[in-house]
């Protein structure tokens, strides 16, 4: 995963950034993706979406937060990865104009901070429902520091997310 931190322009009239430009992003910072599909979330305050991923048609997903603040998370599903099994969590707001580079092979969640949030992501395959597969937010081994201020709202897919353990996962 890559935390991005675009250039943004400031004056008296508001701000303009870049939320994509397909060389600086290869250029840069080494992400050669081509995006398909862009999509738009608004949650209210404390809504956990667990970790969702698509286990064929894998997606890498763009994301950033044009309204409120997110705590937003990835696990590494990868076996063959040094890092399979372990979680990053960032804080994306719309005041910090960070975006989150995610990897295919990554399974991914948040859990919005402010009392709403929308989120905007960019994804590189279709969302395909028959492959989607999801983690529980809560798995054990997993051990993921959720900034919760009481009991999250969690989907009903959300509560039957498997654990780590029972996953299917990628090579």
């Amino acid at each position: 995963m890559l935390i991005l931190e675009p250039e943004i322009f400031v004056d008296e009239r508001g701000f303009f950034l870049k939320s994509y430009h397909e060389r600086v992003f290869r250029h840069t910072a080494g992400i050669d993706a081509r995006f398909v599909q862009d999509n738009h979330s608004r949650f209210v305050h404390n809504v956990l979406r667990s970790l969702h991923y698509q286990i064929q048609q894998p997606q890498g997903k763009l994301v950033r937060v044009v309204v409120g603040e997110i705590f937003d998370m990835a696990v590494d599903l990868r076996r063959s990865s040094a890092t399979f099994g372990r979680w990053m969590g960032q804080r994306l707001s719309a005041e910090n104009r960070r975006m989150l580079w995610i990897p295919a092979g990554f399974a991914h969640g948040f859990l919005a901070l402010s009392e709403a949030a929308e989120v905007l992501y960019k994804t590189t395959d279709y969302y395909a429902p028959h492959h989607e597969r999801c983690i529980a937010w809560n798995d054990a081994h997993l051990g993921i520091s959720w900034p919760l201020a009481g009991a999250p709202i969690i989907s009903d897919k959300d509560r039957r997310g498997v654990a780590l353990q029972s996953a299917a996962t990628f090579p």
